[in-house]
């Protein structure tokens, strides 16, 4: 397996596709970085030279990607929760942040439901 960023990606799919398995990294900017560095897209990893390998790592170096990023993501909401925005208390609170609705959905943020005794509408 070829590893790029600390991330080892895998041999048998095609280069762009193998290069969102690295954080940060969506379908566009793999393409983008392959066509960057001169590397046939669909080219399958394990045949890629070390050439083609050392490109692809200088080019995906120019991005911030895997643990800075994730740093980065986590800071801002420190701060946010830090400054008391809207944005950080609903992160506090574990609810949804970017306005969704909360009256009958949102299990994914808020966890299992919890049952009220005598709540019948």
């Amino acid at each position: 397996m070829a590893r790029i960023k600390g991330v080892d990606i895998p041999n048998d799919k095609q280069v762009e596709t193998s290069l969102t398995y690295i954080y940060g990294i969506g379908r566009n900017l793999a393409r983008k970085i392959v066509t960057d560095a001169k590397v046939e897209g669909s080219k399958r990893v394990k045949d890629l030279d070390n050439d083609e390998l050392a490109k692809l790592r200088d080019e995906v170096s120019k991005y911030v990607v895997e643990g800075d990023l994730r740093r980065d993501i986590n800071m801002n909401i420190k701060t946010k929760m830090e400054i008391n925005s809207y944005q950080g208390t609903r992160h506090k609170k574990g609810l949804p942040v970017r306005g969704q609705s909360t009256r009958s959905n949102a299990r994914t943020r808020k966890g299992k439901g919890k049952t009220i005794a005598n709540k019948k509408k």
